[in-house]
This record gives C-alpha cells, sequence and structure tokens, in this order.
C-alpha cells in the first residue's frame, strides 16, 4: 500500500526543500515523489538536505502539470487551508485522511499534493483534487514549512499502515469497490458537461452550476461501475445524429 501513496510538490521554489521532503518521505517507507515545475532540480543542496534519501531524488519523476501527476490516482489529496467555496470533501484531520488514502492504496495510486512554499495551491489546482487536508496547528500562527507539512502527512500514513498491518480484522475486511482515476473522473464531467450545455441546462453562467455538481460527485465518491453507468445515462439523454432521423 505504502508504493501506492504518491507525493506530489508543486512548482517548489527551494530546492532544499524537495531535498528534506525525500528525507521525510523515506523515514516513512515513502518512495514515489513527483515534482511539478520544479524551479531547480537537480540541485546540489536538494541532495544535500535529502540526507541518505537520495535514491528518492533519484527516481522522483518531473512533469508540468498537476493533471499529468494525479491522472492515475484514484483519489487526489490536496494540502490547503479548508476553502468553503470549494466544497471539497474535507479531511479535518490528518489521521482520518490516512485512513481513506491507505484503503484507496490498495489497488491503485493516491496522491498527497503540497503547493507552493508561499502562496499553497491555486484554487484551478485544488478543483483538480477530489479531497483536501489541513493540518491543525495554532491559530495565532499556523505556518509550516513544506518539508514539515510533508512530514506530518506522511507519519499518519505510516502509523495508520502500521495499524492496519497489525491487524487480522483489517485483512479480512471485503474489498471496496474501485474507485475512478482523475483521468476517469476528468471524462465524465467533460461529458457531464456537453450534454448540459447541448440541452440549455446551463443558462446561468454566474450559477456555479458546474462546480456545484464537481463537489456533489467528489463527496459521492463513486465506484468506477457506478461511473461507467452515469456516463452510459449521459450517453442515452444525448440527442442522436440528425443523419439518423
Amino acid at each position: 500500500m505504502l508504493s501506492n501513496i504518491r507525493i506530489v510538490l508543486v512548482q517548489t521554489f527551494h530546492p532544499g526543500n524537495i531535498g528534506a521532503a525525500a528525507r521525510a518521505m523515506k523515514t516513512m517507507g515513502l518512495t514515489e515523489l513527483t515534482l511539478v515545475n520544479p524551479r531547480a532540480f537537480p540541485d546540489d543542496e536538494a541532495t544535500r538536505l535529502a540526507a541518505g534519501a537520495t535514491d528518492v531524488l533519484d527516481n522522483a519523476r518531473v512533469v508540468d502539470s498537476l493533471s499529468e501527476a494525479v491522472d492515475d490516482c484514484v483519489q487526489v489529496i490536496g494540502a490547503s487551508a479548508r476553502l468553503r467555496h470549494l466544497p471539497l470533501p474535507h479531511f479535518d484531520e490528518p489521521d482520518t485522511m490516512a485512513q481513506s488514502a491507505l484503503g484507496n492504496a490498495r489497488s491503485a495510486p493516491v496522491a498527497l499534493v503540497f503547493g507552493r512554499e508561499r502562496s499553497g495551491l491555486t484554487n484551478d489546482e485544488i478543483c483538480c483534487c477530489t479531497h483536501q487536508v489541513s493540518i491543525p496547528a495554532n491559530p495565532d500562527y499556523g505556518i509550516l514549512n513544506l518539508s514539515q507539512a510533508v512530514q506530518i502527512l506522511a507519519y499518519e500514513v505510516h502509523r495508520a499502515w502500521r495499524t492496519q498491518r497489525g491487524s487480522e480484522f483489517a485483512y479480512q475486511a471485503p474489498t471496496q469497490a474501485t474507485p475512478p482515476t482523475r483521468e476517469q473522473f476528468e471524462h465524465f464531467q467533460q461529458h457531464l458537461h456537453k450534454v448540459m450545455q447541448h440541452s440549455g441546462f446551463l443558462t446561468q453562467p454566474h450559477a456555479r452550476t458546474e462546480e456545484q455538481l464537481q463537489a456533489l460527485f467528489a463527496r459521492a465518491e463513486p465506484s468506477r461501475k457506478e461511473l461507467s453507468l452515469l456516463r452510459g445515462l449521459l450517453s442515452a439523454l444525448e440527442p442522436g445524429d440528425p443523419q439518423d432521423a
């Protein structure tokens, strides 16, 4: 399960933070690191602060966009302050997040996404996630270094893994339905947009209808089979080719 947990760092400015994050990962048994447009990588400072976790750096994948980093993931959890205007499912406690992530990681990749040192994740990037998680901290000073945030969430994942590993009940639990990948969910959203637009349903561009529906389906967490059923329904609602009439 740990091999299916992917740490994604978006546009990291200081290469030393990449190295420190790699060190935090390795101490908790995580090896999958993806970097989205880092300012400088590879870099000597990253190697220095990795402190022996250079294998994580050597195997890191560098991509151009967050979508490319997470398209094959069945759960994408963005680490950020809770944003009420983006009503994605939210984990108020990292330990709850870790249990959910491990459950999904039994069958497919799960991504934990961290934003820029100064500004975090953009709204568009959070919309690319299926869930959000926040780290409870001092309300008067809740500022965490990037690698510290990685360390905390990685620790919670490793702790949940240790707990499940020692529990016979966890291994006997019935297999959950396989969730769709982020790419499959994106195709569903595009299909839904096409049908709603063609039907004339989207008549109020400022009503945020699509955003609210996206949040609804994110909270529902449909399985791949259920998402396929929904796409079949959308196909049935699409008007036929006029030439067929």
